[in-house]
């Protein structure tokens, strides 16, 4: 990997190498290839295959456009935005709130952007296990206060986690808010693509340092993460 500093365990991606594409309404930057950014090593991570960093300006967004065989999960950092799709859904996911939209067979659907200020936001695609399927959209809050120094379980399609949004696809998204000096654990099993970026705040994991908005790509084992700053973190835990 040409733009990524690699440990024995730790595939970083830092935020100043990330692909960039700056549309005026929209400053998106690509953790991995993505429409005109394309690294041959930076594909996908396991069935992760999108993260964007996405920067929208007031009053516009994406107008409607289809996606299908697809589980697409928002985590909006802040801001606002609104969600509407062919199934007659309609909702608006504030920050530190997730949205997740399963594809399946077919969905046409909106974003945009109706407050006064950017919107900021994380736009996860993770690559379903079979194709088809009936397409899906829900909400799911981000506690405030009491989930501090704890994974709050987003969304998931492995047996057993109950309390997340559903998705097609054997993974798991997770949030954290660390404070300063604390430490969270996360155990990733046998043969499963971890990747952690945080939405705000340092962390040490394993013992490098992640700033904010970098990405780091790391696989199965017992990982600590170490909060410099307090920080507010996103997992995707993957097949």
């Amino acid at each position: 990997m040409t733009d990524a500093a690699t440990t024995s365990r730790l595939d970083i991606r830092r935020f100043d190498t990330l692909g960039h594409a700056n549309h005026g309404w929209l400053d998106a930057c690509h953790h991995f290839s993505f429409a005109g950014y394309q690294d041959p090593a930076r594909m996908h991570w396991g069935a992760l295959r999108v993260w964007n960093d996405d920067q929208i300006a007031p009053g516009t967004g994406f107008p409607p456009h289809p996606h299908s065989d697809m589980e697409i999960i928002t985590y909006v950092r802040e801001g606002a935005i609104t969600h509407q799709d062919s199934l007659g859904n309609e909702g608006r996911t504030e920050a530190g709130d997730v949205q997740v939209m399963s594809a399946g067979s077919g969905i046409r659907h909106s974003e945009y952007n109706r407050e006064h200020v950017e919107t900021r936001l994380f736009q996860i695609w993770i690559i379903p296990d079979e194709r088809g399927g009936e397409p899906s959209w829900g909400t799911r809050q981000f506690p405030q206060h009491d989930s501090a120094g704890e994974w709050t379980l987003f969304a998931s399609g492995i047996a057993g986690d109950e309390d997340a949004l559903p998705i097609r696809t054997q993974a798991r998204v997770l949030g954290a808010r660390v404070k300063a000096g604390d430490s969270i654990d996360y155990s990733l099993g046998e043969g499963r693509h971890g990747y952690l970026v945080p939405a705000s705040g340092a962390v040490e994991i394993d013992g490098e340092r992640i700033g904010p908005r970098d990405g780091v790509a790391f696989r199965s084992g017992d990982h600590r993460i170490s909060a410099l700053d307090d920080a507010e973190l996103v997992l995707v835990d993957a097949r």
